[in-house]
C-alpha cells in the first residue's frame, strides 16, 4: 500500500508502470494516466485487516491527502489486496473524495 502511494507521489512513467504491475490482472486497466495537477501530501493508514505473512488477502483503509488547484482534499479509500507468488496486488477500492 505504501509503495503504491509513493508511486502516485512521484508520478513518473517508471512509477506508473509499477502501479500497473502491482494491480491484479482481473481488475487492472489497460493504461493509467495520473492527474498532473494533483500533489499528494500525506498518507494515513487508518486500519488493516489480514494482510499478514500467512494471509492471501488483505484490506487497508486509508486517507491520502493532496492538493489540486491549491485546494486541500482527501481521498478516503478501503482497498482490497491479494497476494500471489510475486507479492501483494491491488484488486479494487471503495473511495470517496472530499
Amino acid at each position: 500500500m505504501r509503495s503504491r502511494y509513493s508511486a502516485f507521489v512521484v508520478g513518473e512513467p517508471l512509477h506508473v508502470r509499477y502501479l500497473l504491475a502491482t494491480w491484479h490482472p482481473a481488475t487492472r486497466p489497460a493504461s493509467l494516466e495520473l492527474d498532473e495537477d494533483v500533489r499528494w501530501t500525506g498518507l494515513e493508514v487508518l486500519a488493516t485487516e489480514a494482510g499478514g505473512p500467512e494471509d492471501r488477502r488483505g484490506v487497508v483503509e486509508f486517507r491520502a491527502h493532496h492538493t489540486r488547484d491549491g485546494v486541500a482534499r482527501v481521498l478516503h479509500e478501503v482497498s482490497r489486496f491479494r497476494r500471489d507468488a510475486d507479492g501483494w496486488l491491488y484488486v479494487r477500492g471503495r473511495a470517496t473524495w472530499t
